[in-house]
């Protein structure tokens, strides 16, 4: 299958639980109004999201095993996600992750620190050359180390401009990104302890020539480029079902707009819209956003 876009990063299986009330409390009973075993991870969560939105996607990274294997190719088997370059571990149930919602606070758990314990078996693979040589747009995932950095030189090397989120303002990923999607689990790092939103995006700008976007969850987000006075948005208002995925939907949404040729107002437009759209349902895998309704809430 041809495609438009390569993803490199975590494709996983999500094991997701909604709440029918408030949060977990120790030793209280709570009552789950639905479960879903569905794909998931930025990588496959974004790949979902832009196989909504038309797009021709061609995703690597995280090594899938017995469990996850056969759900990632029955959800994606009428789907322009093209699974091809991923690695089968036949002795590897595959990474997966467990996930608590209840509207606008989730909590994930999973194993994914023992990925990168002393010994352990690698679980992710380096890309493949002419995955990145045929794509016209990348996204890169910032967590598989030698395999990550590799990516992004690929990408240097056939000059395509990437994605990628939460990099740091002196990393490899950062200086050479088209578009770096900064979250509030980066910023409250102790590398940023102290500072404003506006000095972290000045630091974060003087260091790229890409666009930086800032979020903050339902505050307003800051983004422009080197040299550029800060730009904010308010996110689109809309009522929360669940906030599972509303990230890696903002990742797709950039992608999106960086293969479509979008300046920098109308990317981040477009891009919080998407995400304003999968926060507002659940799961979202199973709903993603359609250009329809991206339209429709631009106006």
């Amino acid at each position: 299958m041809s495609y438009e876009v390569y993803m490199h990063g975590q494709i996983l299986g999500t094991h997701s639980f909604l709440l029918k009330g408030d949060f977990l409390r120790p030793d209280e009973y709570s009552e789950l109004s639905a479960k879903y075993f569905l794909p998931g991870g930025e990588t496959g969560t974004a790949a979902t999201v832009l196989a909504s939105l038309g797009v021709k996607v061609k995703i690597d990274g995280t090594h899938i095993g017995t469990e996850v294997a056969p759900l990632l190719k029955e959800f994606y088997k009428d789907k322009s996600v093209d699974l091809s370059s991923l690695y089968f571990d036949p002795d590897y149930e595959g990474l997966m992750d467990y996930v608590v919602i209840a509207g606008l606070v989730r909590s994930p758990m999973g194993v994914f620190q023992s990925l990168y314990e002393p010994g352990a078996k690698r679980r992710w693979s380096m890309p493949k050359e002419e995955d990145i040589a045929n794509c016209k747009v990348a996204a890169i995932d910032p967590f598989f180390i030698e395999a990550t950095q590799a990516t992004a030189e690929l990408c240097v090397k056939h000059k395509k401009p990437f994605v990628t989120i939460d990099c740091k303002h002196d990393s490899y990923l950062h200086r050479n990104c088209a578009v770096n999607v900064v979250s509030k689990e980066c910023t409250g790092s102790p590398e940023y302890c102290g500072k404003t939103p506006e000095e972290i995006y000045e630091l974060l700008t003087e260091t790229t020539d890409g666009l930086v976007i800032i979020t903050a969850g339902e505050k307003d987000m800051l983004y422009g480029r080197k040299g550029q006075p800060v730009k904010r948005m308010k996110p689109f208002p809309v009522e929360v079902r669940s906030t599972l995925g509303a990230g890696d939907t903002f990742k797709a949404g950039c992608v999106y707009g960086l293969l479509q040729g979008f300046d920098d107002d109308a990317l981040v437009r477009f891009a919080s819209a998407c995400s304003a759209i999968a926060i507002s349902r659940f799961p979202l895998p199973l709903y993603p956003p359609t250009m329809e309704e991206v339209t429709k809430l631009l106006g």
